[in-house]
């Protein structure tokens, strides 16, 4: 299967050149020998510039077709490629719907939204509502919105601008996109998917289907995390559907005013052959979901660990798994996942992430790890606790509600702020995001109200083992950022003591 923009590249780094142009170490070993050294002189030779003719300039050149071949491949009317990773997918995203519709409109967003979707949401001054995910209470983690919870949050709201959701979790659970879809449609609003975590879907018969396929109109796609491109690029793909006319010169516009004009070749190039590698690569994806399978049946024949995606269907919003990912609850088995992650980490065995009561493996498309190694050194850990399988923290993630929104997340942002005693932010209009992990879902956004609720949970989450808050501009919460000119709020009678508010 062809791959044009990276054999364009490759003809060109072959040739016998003198180059007098960017980047600066022209490929010559004795200008950059640090970057010859370490890199190799053929990467060197295929780190060129943009605009060169045969390779991204003029009608039809190769870096077109390459575009062509990907937005085929995932079932795009037209794709983009991106090398500031899906977080500049996001912010495309919110910028697009920022220029689209009434600027009044508000854009109904999952609240576990990813941070840049949140920064797109402060560059467009975009105006946001949220609908809540379900969260797991034990593992701390959230997963996705069903269809009844998104049509509630649509309710009484006149042409929004757009949906944004999450499929799959960074846990692997898959949403219902083609039921989520037409509720978005129902509301007139086009459907914008975060699936970062999804770019093989669609590959093979195993594996969800891809967003775009199921009625999404905007997917973002992290190609590098499981689709084998390298870190930092992704792709952006438009679905030829009934607001593509009116969203594709938005978002080309957005693509334009955030894509860097010295794109990274090599990270262009990898998109490109990380296409061809998931079209062609049928056994490979089996064989990985084979060694998944077999990580997953030993985990459960042994009996001590839990695997999280058993428990997914205790959820309405979850109608799938990702196979590829293997999140396994330590804390069934007497141990914390940070702690299991740090020690295997050291051992040479390296998972994606932890929770204070998981850990989380993740195979990329056409990887197969040693099962027996991971499996053996996860069960030569001494249990540190009972292992009666209950969190730390699981009382804790009982989110409360978020505060009013009393300005524009843009405005709040951009406005001058105090770091003031935390009982003094109480009733004050905060100019920061923050986000308590576990579970990751953003407690207050710029612009919303801080409330004493909030306040405790920030606490009392920070105070536990594995626990902090990000975003915060003084880590120990003495002290939180809030607007200083905000209009007067309300504010209820306030007793911090213990990390608590009352």
């Amino acid at each position: 299967m062809p791959t044009p923009y990276a054999d364009a590249v490759a003809r060109y780094a072959e040739t016998d050149r003198a180059r007098v142009y960017v980047p600066g170490h022209a490929a010559d070993p004795d200008a950059a020998p640090a970057l010859t050294e370490w890199f190799g002189p053929e990467l060197l030779r295929r780190d060129v510039p943009p605009l060169l003719g045969g390779i991204d300039k003029g009608p039809g050149n190769p870096l077109a077709e390459s575009l062509a071949l990907a937005a085929r491949a995932w079932n795009a009317r037209r794709t983009w490629f991106l090398t500031n990773g899906a977080s500049q997918g996001n912010r495309i995203a919110a910028l697009a719907l920022g220029a689209y519709r009434d600027a009044d409109a508000p854009v109904v967003g999952q609240r576990s939204a990813h941070s840049s979707f949140i920064d797109g949401v402060i560059l467009a001054g975009l105006a946001p509502r949220f609908v809540a995910p379900a969260i797991d209470p034990h593992l701390g983690i959230n997963h996705g919105v069903s269809p009844d919870a998104l049509r509630a949050a649509l309710a009484g709201v006149d042409r929004p601008k757009g949906v944004y959701l999450i499929s799959p979790s960074y846990f692997g659970a898959v949403a219902d996109v083609a039921a989520l879809a037409d509720v978005a449609h129902e509301a007139g609003a086009p459907l914008i998917v975060d699936a970062a975590w999804g770019a093989h879907f669609g590959f093979h018969p195993d594996l969800p289907e891809n967003p775009l396929r199921l009625g999404a109109d905007l997917v973002i796609s992290s190609t590098h995390k499981l689709g084998g491109s390298l870190t930092q690029s992704a792709m952006l793909h438009l679905a030829d559907g009934p607001y593509a006319d009116e969203l594709e010169p938005l978002v080309e516009r957005a693509f334009m005013l955030t894509q860097s004009t010295s794109a990274s070749s090599l990270l262009l190039a990898s998109l490109d052959l990380a296409r061809e590698t998931l079209e062609t690569g049928r056994d490979r994806i089996a064989a990985s979901i084979a060694a998944a399978d077999r990580l997953r049946d030993e985990i459960r024949a042994r009996g001590r660990f839990a695997v999280v995606s058993d428990g997914f269907g205790e959820f309405d919003d979850i109608v799938d798994a990702d196979p590829l990912r293997v999140s396994i609850d330590v804390a069934r088995g007497g141990l914390h996942g940070h702690t299991v992650r740090e020690r295997l980490e050291r051992e040479g065995i390296s998972f994606e992430i932890s929770t204070d009561s998981a850990v989380v493996a993740v195979l990329g498309a056409g990887v197969v790890p040693d099962v027996d190694r991971i499996v053996e050194a996860l069960h030569a850990f001494a249990p540190e606790s009972s292992g009666d399988g209950v969190s730390a923290i699981e009382a804790a993630v009982a989110l409360p509600a978020p505060g009013p929104l009393a300005m524009l997340p843009r405005a709040a942002f951009l406005a001058q702020g105090d770091a003031v005693p935390v009982a003094d932010a109480i009733g004050r209009v905060s100019t920061d995001a923050l986000a308590a992990y576990p579970p990751g879902i953003p407690n207050v956004l710029p612009g919303e109200v801080i409330t004493a609720e909030v306040v405790a949970f920030l606490q009392r989450i920070a105070a536990t083992p594995g626990g902090y808050v990000r975003g915060a501009v003084d880590p120990s919460l003495a002290t939180l950022r809030v607007v200083r000119d905000a209009d007067a709020v309300d504010r209820p009678p306030v007793c911090l003591s213990a990390g608590r508010a009352a």
